[in-house]
């Protein structure tokens, strides 16, 4: 490191020590097993993501976050504010099918299930196809602006810009109905949030997949920082078999290698090529990996042509590699999987048996009891019923928890719409014989009419004088 005559450290010198100036990666198209499982997988996401806003189920949109009406519709079921808890299931069941699924096979999620992932494929097709593959895309970056190349950035950039205004388009229509939005959009009637959701979403995916690419692997992400933590030396991993490979260095494909003194790889290089991140394989596992397969598949592709065996890079395990017995179903895989399935089950079995009606008690404060001229003590109460259906029902309540209590409303029909909140004043009446002591629990329980099964109960309060002063 250089000083300035002044005994300090020059800008530029410090700039080079603590950050590493971006330079653009070329990723090399590759053809192969796990590209075409990546390439699969991109359309079917894609294509869901795409497509499901769009699906309509019963009269309204098939999944659909709706704020305005506090309402989460998916499919045949109609979630609340007040269903936070599936949410909670649903957000641990996540974070453990990642531990499980990284402790088993590496980083899977990264290579071709991850949104970045996932679009920035999407926008490297379309660099492609518009400016070709890498030796082209090398000679047209390098090469001075012209009309031709203004022309092509133009097309891709427009592409780009595009593509993105859709997802955007796309991620605002899971919160407001998209048919709607597409009908809004088209009459310049878009809300201050929706525009704002569109624009950003569509602005941070045109960032984050057309020009940031691997750098929010590399330095954003922090999955690529604790995963070291998930895996051990029986974890599923893509390595480069350097007993095989070394010494590597180029040769005829009709001589005889060994003969040379050189292991199997070529120094082609080519797995440096295809690497989306720009890694060498060969320098072993590093977290900037995201396991997307490519260098299996090119590397396969010269295996094949110098008649070498398949595998130099692979998915292995470190002791394989070190031909130590790889226990693929080990202990944590054990735990994680059991746990994951116990989750899952309990999740649905909730959901199975979730009844769509809310019922809360508000006790009368102004008094604790009151004393009729019949000698009687009457509590009073408001409850609040939620329907947290589809459609209206009717209900019929009843109370029980002490002898001969008798239940009193005004109203003989409990009716309530669709998303609507009846509260409902109601009255205990209890001869003081029957009490035993000040405060007694009682059980209010809400059947609905049309659906037996819908029960839900809900214990209160039954105030009353001291026992000794009757």
């Amino acid at each position: 490191m250089t000083q300035t005559p002044d005994n300090h450290t020059s800008q530029d010198d410090t700039e080079s020590t603590f950050y590493a100036k971006h330079q653009k990666i070329y990723p090399r198209e590759t053809r192969g097993l796990f590209s075409n499982l990546k390439t699969l997988s991109n359309f079917v996401l894609l294509g869901l993501f795409y497509f499901v806003p769009w699906l309509q189920w019963d009269e309204h949109q098939a999944i659909l976050f709706s704020l305005p009406e506090r309402k989460f519709y998916f499919f045949d079921i109609v979630f609340w504010p007040q269903d936070f808890i599936y949410l909670a299931f649903l957000l641990i069941i996540a974070a453990l099918s990642l531990f499980f699924f990284t402790s088993l096979a590496g980083r899977l999620w990264c290579g071709f299930a991850c949104p970045q992932t996932v679009w920035t494929d999407m926008f490297l097709w379309m660099e492609r196809l518009v400016e070709g593959d890498r030796p082209q895309q090398m000679k047209l970056d390098k090469a001075p602006m012209s009309a031709h190349k203004l022309g092509l950035k133009t097309t891709k950039h427009t592409l780009w810009i595009t593509f993105s205004l859709l997802t955007g388009f796309t991620f605002v229509g899971y919160f407001t109905p998209i048919r709607e939005l597409f009908v809004n959009i088209q009459s310049f009637d878009l809300g201050g949030w929706e525009i704002f959701w569109l624009f950003f979403y569509g602005f941070a995916t045109y960032g984050n997949a057309g020009w940031l690419r691997e750098q929010i692997c590399i330095y954003m992400c922090p999955y690529a920082r604790f995963q070291s933590a998930m895996f051990d030396k029986n974890t599923m991993i893509i390595a480069y078999d350097q007993q095989r490979g070394e010494p590597r260095g180029p040769r005829k494909r009709t001589e005889d290698y060994k003969a040379k003194n050189l292991g199997e790889c070529v120094n082609c290089t080519m797995c440096v090529q295809v690497c989306p991140t720009g890694i060498d394989i060969r320098d072993g596992l590093q977290y900037q990996c995201i396991s997307c397969s490519a260098c299996i598949d090119v590397c396969n592709e010269v295996m094949d042509k110098m008649n070498y065996p398949r595998g130099l890079v692979r998915y292995t395990t470190e002791n394989r590699l070190n031909g130590i017995p790889t226990h693929i179903l080990r202990p944590r895989i054990f735990i994680y999987g059991t746990i994951l399935l116990a989750l899952l089950l309990s999740l649905l079995y909730m959901i199975s048996q979730r009844v769509p009606v809310l019922l809360d008690i508000i006790r009368d404060r102004n008094s604790l009891y009151r004393e009729l001229n019949d000698g009687s003590i009457e509590n009073i109460y408001t409850l609040k019923i939620m329907n947290m259906d589809k459609e209206a029902h009717d209900y019929k309540l009843t109370a029980a928890g002490i002898d001969a209590m008798k239940l009193e409303m005004d109203v003989e029909n409990i009716h309530v719409d669709s998303g609507d909140v009846l509260s409902l004043p109601v009255r205990l009446v209890v001869d003081p014989a029957h009490l035993s002591q000040m405060s007694s629990i009682v059980a209010f329980e809400l059947n609905t009419i049309d659906q037996p099964t819908w029960t839900t109960t809900e214990e209160g309060r039954f105030l009353g004088p001291l026992p000794t002063t009757r």
